[in-house]
């Protein structure tokens, strides 16, 4: 879903990150270096940064700053938006940056300076991309922290990437952690639309109960808001059509996100995989300030309509370890403009 956010005004133009990479890098498939090694994640962090180039150009030292504050173990990033290696007309590799022309290797090497100089340079990164500059996803672990397995898929095949970079799924020995990036759900029944987000939500309730022989904590833009407590106006977004369209079926109108049909599917993906919302099992009522994770156009109707789409979901057995949850990070019409929104949460050893 569309995010609307504007860099925080600075005085003169912005510079493009300038250290040098760290020896060892951050690129897909580079051999992790020698440290102490712990076994369990426990500070998590996860960002729809729509658009990372985006992001290092206009807000790298804010966003630097806050990762150094928090110190989160993982940071799950969705809608890169960088297009995966391959030339064209040949096949890509969606856990690699593309390179093969002078601005992609331009828009490359800023980006993978941001991710050596501090406190980035600490981290371990895996990348899922689309052939295009759309969705995709990024995953960064602490380098004392080694999964086991990274995976790009739902059936757990590291070789496989899902189309648009869509998972990455790291397994540690004592939990899982999956990052995906939702597709929209759209307005109409077509390939692109309710059927593509049907088959999503098939495939994810089939994973999450063959993947229950260990904790998981599934975070990301699930592009889905659950209940009428997640919306700021439930009517306005039940009632919500594109240009006058209706759609047959009634469980399919509304906003995309907010359709009964996906809410009782997503419903069904919590239950069946025995998950708790985290944010929700720690905050039981609207927080009209901080509750919701996008925000409507700044202007038309949907100025001051919000929605909280973006989410920690967490085994039941995982509940009573789940220290916080919080929000960050506020939309453009709001006082205060940040430069982004962010979901952190700890559990607790």
């Amino acid at each position: 879903m569309k995010r609307f956010f504007k860099p925080i005004e600075k005085e003169g133009s912005a510079k493009k990150p300038s250290l040098s990479p760290s020896k060892h890098g951050a690129e897909n498939g580079d051999a992790l270096p020698e440290v102490d090694v712990k076994k369990e994640p426990l500070k998590f962090l996860t960002w729809n940064a729509n658009s990372l180039l985006l992001r290092v150009k206009s807000n790298w030292p804010e966003f630097s700053n806050f990762v150094s504050n928090l110190d989160p173990d993982v940071i799950a990033i969705q809608e890169v938006r960088m297009p995966a290696a391959g030339s064209k007309g040949a096949p890509k590799k969606p856990g690699e940056l593309k390179d093969d022309t002078s601005s992609s290797r331009e828009e490359k090497q800023i980006l993978m300076r941001a991710l050596s100089s501090p406190p980035f340079g600490n981290y371990h990164v895996w990348w899922s991309l689309a052939d295009t500059k759309y969705a995709g996803t990024a995953l960064l672990v602490k380098k004392c922290l080694r999964p086991l397995k990274v995976s790009f898929s739902l059936d757990g095949t590291v070789s496989k990437h899902e189309p648009d970079g869509r998972v990455i799924l790291a397994e540690f020995e004592t939990l899982r952690i999956l990052n995906t990036y939702a597709p929209n759900n759209g307005w109409k029944d077509e390939e692109n639309s309710f059927q593509r987000r049907r088959k999503w939500d098939k495939r994810l309730l089939e994973f999450v109960v063959q993947s229950s022989d260990k904790p998981l904590i599934w975070c990301g833009d699930l592009n889905v808001s659950h209940e009428d407590i997640d919306v700021s106006h439930p009517e306005f977004f039940s009632a919500a059509k594109m240009n006058g369209y209706v759609p047959p079926n009634k469980e399919d109108c509304g906003q995309p996100g907010f359709t009964l049909a996906e809410r009782k599917r997503f419903g069904a993906i919590l239950k069946e995989g025995r998950l708790v919302d985290a944010y929700r099992y720690l905050h039981k009522e609207k927080d009209m300030e901080c509750g919701f994770s996008w925000s409507g156009h700044p202007i038309g109707k949907y100025r001051g309509k919000r929605m909280r789409i973006d989410y920690f979901i967490v085994s039941e057995k995982l509940k009573e370890r789940v220290a916080e949850c919080e929000m960050h990070g506020k939309g453009i019409e709001l006082e205060g403009v940040n430069f982004s929104f962010f979901l952190l949460a700890t559990i607790k050893r």
